[in-house]
């Protein structure tokens, strides 16, 4: 089966589109659509991110409210929102050198 080939908005170039829509209903449907694999594999390791540090549930109806609401604007709105007391973790090759 060959490749389902999309305009990664979030990329803004042709790319690998996912094999089925990753979340119910519209906002579901606008990434099968419009958002490639290597955006989402992005969006999935953002995703993490926030419900480690914010300690969401994803079972829960407003932790899910707030994921949809992220990715939208992770995906679509070419934002890449951190948590407020995130910081990137250090590399080893970094420590000691402050």
């Amino acid at each position: 089966m060959a490749p389902h080939i999309i305009h990664c908005v979030r990329l803004d170039r042709e790319a690998e589109g996912l094999n089925y829509a990753p979340w119910p209903g519209e906002l579901g449907q606008r990434i099968y659509h419009d958002i490639s694999l290597q955006a989402w594999n992005e969006w999935l390791v953002q995703q993490t991110t926030l419900i480690n540090e914010y300690r969401l549930n994803p079972l829960d109806p407003q932790a899910r409210q707030f994921i949809a609401a992220e990715m939208e604007k992770f995906l679509f709105g070419g934002e890449d929102v951190r948590p407020d007391a995130y910081s990137e973790p250090r590399r080893d090759s970094e420590e000691g050198t402050d």
